[in-house]
């Protein structure tokens, strides 16, 4: 009799998450257009004139998010001067890859270098967040002639003590993790989303119906929820791959982190990075949490503004050489 009950159960939240994952992409449909890559549809969003001065600005975002957590207010800003592209990582938003297995930085970097060719964006800046910050450092190594400049906020780089969270080991496990994706994550989310998106913004407070406006929701689908639990699990091996790489790394470099952020430690990843890499740059902001594009928007502009000034300085003086 306890089998068929637990079966019965199992069979009730499978058909509840399906139902919910059909409320959840009409209440967040796609926005932007699909561009096809190798292993990918990576959903992208353009703000600001296609034609406007400077290299057009990359933002990535990091883990349990899309591109939404990058476009308010930070994407909204910089593109009243310039070319914004939003991108959703592989397998997350309106982003579906084909192999969960393609994790790691070195795919991801590779797959949107691909999109940026196919948007003929020439060089960029990039600007990455937290779990993307091994993503930018990967893009930097491997494709120099693509990243302009390349901005850091509260970045992931290099191994750190402890795990991911056991929730996300549980999930990559074959079966058992499937089944939980597409059975009881989309029903337990919905309860615990919110307070988990006000302990990521601590000390800070998160910005008013910030759930709802970034489409945070979209995480509890079971393909993006197993996809970014498979980042997470393979993040610190292959950031220890990359990571004595660094000092190769020539582009301009900015890393903006906060002295209490509490979800990745400016110690372990901030300080070593910028300390490694030739031309970086450390911001280090008191008080400040993990969330810099909200806690610190205006920095994180003038930042960028000023690498876009000394990109253009460095091209004129080597015209003029």
């Amino acid at each position: 009799m306890i089998p068929i009950v637990v079966l019965a159960a199992l069979a009730v939240l499978a058909l509840m998450t399906q139902a919910g994952v059909f409320v959840l992409e009409r209440l967040y449909p796609a926005q932007g257009r699909q561009i096809d890559v190798t292993g990918a549809a990576l959903n992208v969003v353009e703000l600001g004139r296609r034609d406007a001065a400077g290299p057009p600005i990359v933002l990535l975002h990091g883990a349990s998010s899309n591109l939404e957590t990058m476009r308010k207010p930070l994407g909204e800003m910089l593109a009243r001067r310039h070319r914004v592209i939003l991108i959703d990582r592989p397998g997350h938003g309106w982003s579906p890859r084909e192999r969960e297995t393609d994790s790691t930085p070195a795919v991801q970097a590779r797959m949107i270098e691909e999109a940026l060719a196919k948007l003929n964006t020439g060089p960029v800046i990039v600007v990455v967040h937290s779990l993307a910050g091994a993503l930018g450092a990967r893009m930097a190594l491997d494709f120099p002639e693509r990243v302009a400049g390349l901005v850091m906020l509260a970045p992931v780089t290099h191994p750190w003590f402890g795990g991911v969270g056991r929730y996300n080991k549980v999930v990559t496990t074959p079966v058992i993790g499937s089944l939980l994706a597409h059975t009881i994550t989309l029903p337990l989310g919905l309860m615990l989303a919110e307070q988990g998106a006000r302990n990521v913004f601590l000390p800070q407070a998160m910005p008013e119906n910030f759930v709802k406006d970034s489409a945070t929701l979209l995480l509890l689908r079971p393909r993006e929820f197993l996809a970014n639990a498979r980042d997470l699990v393979t993040l610190q091996e292959a950031v220890a791959g990359q990571a004595p790489r660094y000092a190769q790394i020539r582009t301009q470099v900015t890393v903006i982190a906060g002295d209490v952020d509490k979800t990745v430690s400016t110690s372990i990843h901030s300080r070593p990075f910028a300390a490694t890499v030739p031309n970086a740059r450390l911001i280090v902001l008191p008080g400040v949490g993990h969330m810099i594009q909200n806690a610190a928007p205006d920095v994180v502009v003038a930042e960028i503004e000023a690498m876009t000034l000394r990109i253009g300085q460095g091209k004129s003086a080597a015209a003029g050489g």
